[in-house]
């Protein structure tokens, strides 16, 4: 080369390496949509909350959520890299143009009286991600960590359902060679916050979570075998121990151990997976938890294990299926309790038209059964069923963004727990009608 193209070629190198670094990886995920239900309400959740948890979250979702994620590597020499991540969320009942975090005074009641009068909000914000991640520094394709982020979250999307997710503020290191597998070991912090449960009002017992995990294990063709343990450890104050809330010396540590097999099939995949829960997590079995949330008010010597199974699988050209299974148990979580058990089923079959129509189905059955220690039982039970048109960019089934018109009825068949089927109706059955956008990228 020309001696003098040198200088020339050397800034146009440095210029495409300091582009390299400076890149700005932008991600994001959001839902949102506009319906109405029989009750006059935007839509109406089966089971409340939870309620998408056990039957499906197709045509049962009535809010507004987003994510928006940042990350830029800032560092990259000698194959050792420094990367920063960042992400903030929102949620709204998506009632309005203008949805702020400004506090308005609002008061609920029948017939017209005031009641229930609180300070509340239009929309919550939230800082989900913010961490620094750095790879190969000991040679190896392992990642140390520090700060807030998602870690290693399993979930089951038809549901939302996270099984497995102990996401917070922590340090660790993963994905290191270790014979087959790969081992990561992290330490979180998952605060249990107190509400009108027997704990103080707004004062938080400090959980400190270890997780130890050896993932990719293989087993025969495209199949794997992943194992984890999590301890959850409650750090109590000297001040909370003196408390007269007695609640907090009987908090115990408590033990989640999980087994997740992943098979191939058709082109598709099915995972089963066995939990079991000591002490806290005896409720993170019974009650759709994910490990982030310890019931460290539950009885001493509580216990728990869940099997689930799940996947989506190709039927055909023209048809994929996504399914879940839930059999959840706690034992013993209070005083006067002897067993919950909670039963979840929820298929989605999906038939492709072509490349960017789809029709999907998906019907979702729950049931939560609670024997008390004299024999006495209570049950909350129901269904849904949804029918949608959806427009996505792509035939997968996981193909997003995805635009979907939806009609779903949903019915309930026992309320001797809830009181009430649905939020803010009392009926036994009801329907949704709307349109809802989704995407990630």
């Amino acid at each position: 080369m020309n001696a003098k193209w040198l200088p020339i070629a050397a800034a146009v190198t440095a210029a495409l390496a300091s582009a390299s670094v400076s890149a700005v990886d932008f991600h994001g995920y959001f839902r949102s949509g506009v319906g109405v239900s029989g009750d006059g309400d935007m839509q109406t959740n089966l089971g409340g909350g939870d309620g998408k948890k056990k039957v499906g979250r197709l045509g049962n979702e009535k809010d507004t959520y987003g994510e928006i994620q940042l990350g830029q590597e800032v560092f990259n020499k000698d194959n050792k890299s420094f990367y920063v991540d960042s992400m903030v969320a929102m949620t709204s009942n998506g009632s309005n143009d203008w949805e702020s975090t400004e506090s308005k005074f609002r008061c609920t009641g029948a017939d017209g009286v005031v009641a229930n009068c609180e300070n509340k909000e239009d929309s919550t914000f939230a800082l989900r991600q913010f961490n620094v991640q750095a790879k190969n520094l000991f040679g190896g394709n392992e990642t140390l960590w520090a700060g807030k982020r998602f870690y290693q979250r399993h979930d089951i999307h038809i549901s939302d359902f996270y099984y497995w997710n102990i996401s917070g503020a922590g340090a660790g290191i993963e994905n290191i060679q270790a014979g087959p597998g790969k081992l990561s070991l992290a330490w979180v912090r998952n605060d249990r916050s107190g509400t009108n449960d027997g704990w103080n009002f707004n004062d938080d017992l400090n959980v400190n979570t270890l997780d130890l995990r050896y993932a990719g294990i293989p087993l025969w063709q495209d199949a794997s075998l992943e194992l984890g343990v999590d301890y959850a450890i409650v750090n109590a104050t000297d001040a909370q121990k003196d408390s007269s809330n007695t609640n907090y010396d009987d908090a115990k540590n408590g033990v989640m151990l999980t087994a997740e097999l992943t098979a191939g099939v058709l082109g598709g995949f099915n995972k089963t997976v066995l939990q079991y829960g000591t002490e806290g997590y005896s409720k993170t079995m019974a009650f759709y938890g994910d490990g982030s949330w310890y019931g460290a008010e539950a009885k001493s010597g509580a216990d728990g294990f869940r099997i689930i199974n799940w996947g989506v699988i190709p039927m055909g050209g023209k048809v994929e299926m996504g399914h879940q299974l839930v059999y959840g148990v706690g034992n013993e979580m209070w005083d006067g309790n002897d067993k919950w058990e909670a039963i979840s089923a929820v298929v989605r079959p999906m038939y492709k038209w072509d490349d960017y129509n789809k029709t999907i189905f998906e019907g979702g059955y729950f049931q939560d059964k609670n024997k008390s220690t004299s024999g006495a039982s209570q049950k909350d039970s129901g269904y849904k069923l949804t029918l949608a048109q959806a427009w996505s960019a792509g035939s997968s089934f996981w193909a997003r963004p995805e635009i979907r018109v939806f009609a779903s009825y949903v019915a309930a068949d026992d309320t001797d727990m809830s009181g009430k089927p649905f939020d803010g109706n009392t009926s036994k059955d009801n329907w949704n009608f709307g349109v809802q956008a989704e995407a990630w990228w």
